[in-house]
């Protein structure tokens, strides 16, 4: 039985080493140069439904990146990124 819990232990305590060494993975396109770039080439779209889309996009993605949640950060700034690319 005490065996059972201190592997049950150990793979909790793997599994929390291991979950935000991947998170930070993952969101490793949501970082502080890369919303700067995108949101340059938002800046620079013409106004219009795709700009509106990127700059909602955008404000998620930095609210998730705010929040801790660089994995919903980089989903939301890889659709920012689509829909600036989308208008080039």
């Amino acid at each position: 039985m005490i065996k059972k819990l201190l592997g049950a232990a150990a793979m909790a305590a793997i599994a929390y080493s291991v979950v935000p060494a991947q998170a930070a993975k993952m969101g490793g396109g949501c970082s502080g140069a890369n919303l700067a770039k995108t949101e340059t080439v938002i800046e620079n779209m013409a106004d219009g439904d795709s700009k509106m889309a990127a700059q909602k996009e955008m404000s998620m993605a930095q609210d998730a990146m705010l929040g801790g949640k660089m994995g919903v950060c980089g989903v939301h700034l890889g659709k920012a990124m689509h829909d600036a690319s989308v208008m080039k």
